[in-house]
């Protein structure tokens, strides 16, 4: 006989919340791993010690950390998931009748203290911090490198739509005439005006093709296809473990993939004490600058070198040219000298051209050029290029290349797991609170498989 459940409600239940969730929850291996007693104390210091208590920080930092563990991106959803999912409102402290905030608590809070304390950085510190306290982080290797929606990508599409935009002058025209601007865009302004106060060395950075009107830090990008405002996220990684040792987010442009890597090398050494002593990425990151960088540091680049020299048009190379370092020229196949003409120190390179006279008479002109003279160029970080070439053959750099892959691996679950592949807030700000979310909670998760339980 088929039965029939039959409903009435009791007068009383007799429920404990602990009793429901797993013991193998995930929540449950998280809540042991964190440790909030240094950022609360951090964040005492932002609030009054009189008035009316406000929304617990803690508990809208563990309702953030829940929306990135399981892709819950929306904010408004994440709050109604919270008010339903036992295992959520365990994890939050809630309980059964346990108040969740209203969404509008997390802007007031991003815009506020969390940005003035910068604690979710903090919070990210923190998971690395423990990931070392279970020795996940050995310090003797790091790969770094960006990623992007699309699998062969390094960007990640901003909250701007591409038809709303326009060159950088006309954008600027219209700002400037309207008092009513929005957070992105005045803090795109104060950015402008802050980098023109200062003084930068190498080459100039060339003007924006547009801007959007709604998130003017984003960079307008075509790499993935038809264009579109993106940001790019960074990860440096300890190839050991797999574990992110830093996030930095920066507009989708190649020239701020090595100034991501350069920071995030820095803090970490300053913060984690992690000084790798390789350092593996892709051939973007394999500028003659940036090579002698981390030689100057001691990180052995396992970088494939951006070399263009080879680009000659079916003419003669440079490897057809011998080099005397005492005397700073080169010796064409002829015998004849080249001399120091030029020095570019914007971009470090030296121009080397050989005697009009002795190129008119040569027998092997046609090989060699079509101008009244050779000229070649040596780029000034050299012997950091020669070194980064000499690495590439060793077994250390092969092993390197095959670790590297698991920075690949981090942005593939980002995107296909997380579903981090557009950003819901706007500016550079709103990217990198998003992107440091995310990373703590993939270290979360890492961190949880590799601690036994």
């Amino acid at each position: 006989m088929m039965g029939r459940q039959e409903v009435q409600e009791a007068l009383f239940y007799r429920f404990r919340i602990e009793d429901h969730v797993p013991a193998d929850h995930l929540l449950r291996r998280i809540d042991w791993l964190l440790d909030f007693g240094a950022i609360r104390h951090e964040l005492e210091m932002l609030y009054s010690h009189t008035g009316r208590p406000s929304v617990d920080p803690e508990l809208m930092i563990r309702m953030l950390l829940i929306g990135y563990l399981y892709g819950i991106r929306s904010e408004r959803r994440l709050v109604d998931e919270v008010h339903l999912n036992l295992a959520y409102r365990w994890f939050c402290r809630l309980g059964l009748e346990g108040r969740v905030p209203d969404r509008s608590t997390f802007s007031k809070n991003r815009h506020g203290r969390f940005a003035d304390g910068d604690i979710l950085r903090r919070v990210f510190e923190m998971v690395v911090d423990r990931c070392a306290d279970f020795g996940f982080v050995g310090g003797q290797a790091a790969a770094v490198d960006g990623q992007a929606a699309a699998v062969d990508g390094s960007t990640i599409a901003a909250d701007a739509s591409r038809e709303r935009k326009d060159q950088p002058e006309a954008m600027q025209k219209t700002w400037a005439a309207n008092e009513d601007i929005a957070r992105p865009v005045r803090d795109y302004l104060d950015q402008l005006a802050a980098d023109s106060a200062e003084v930068h060395e190498g080459p100039q950075h060339k003007a924006p093709k547009y801007l959007s009107e709604t998130d003017p830090q984003a960079a307008w990008s075509i790499k993935d296809g038809p264009g579109r405002f993106s940001y790019e996220t960074n990860y440096l990684i300890d190839t050991d473990h797999g574990i992110i040792m830093d996030v930095e987010a920066t507009p989708a442009r190649l020239s701020q993939e090595i100034v991501a890597a350069k920071k995030m090398l820095a803090r970490t050494a300053e913060r984690h004490a992690f000084h790798p002593d390789a350092l593996a990425a892709d051939k973007s990151y394999g500028t003659g600058p940036f090579l002698a960088w981390l030689l100057k540091r001691d990180i052995a680049p396992h970088v494939p070198v951006l070399d263009r020299q080879h680009q000659t048009g079916g003419k003669y190379d440079l490897s057809h040219f011998s080099y005397d370092a005492d005397r700073d020229s080169f010796t064409c196949l002829e015998g004849h000298e080249m001399t120091l003409r030029t020095a570019d120190r914007v971009r470090r390179v030296k121009h080397y051209s050989a005697d009009t006279a002795h190129c008119k008479t040569c027998q092997i002109r046609k090989a060699c050029t079509t101008a009244p003279a050779r000229t070649v160029m040596r780029h000034m970080d050299e012997d950091a290029r020669q070194i980064a070439r000499d690495l590439s053959h060793t077994e250390k750099f092969a092993v390197s290349r095959r670790k590297r892959k698991k920075v690949e691996m981090l942005f593939a679950h980002l995107k296909r797991n997380l579903g981090f592949t557009r950003l819901r807030l706007r500016g550079l700000r709103g990217a990198s609170d998003e992107c440091i979310l995310a990373a703590t909670a993939q270290n979360l998760k890492r961190l949880a498989k590799l601690v036994p339980a």
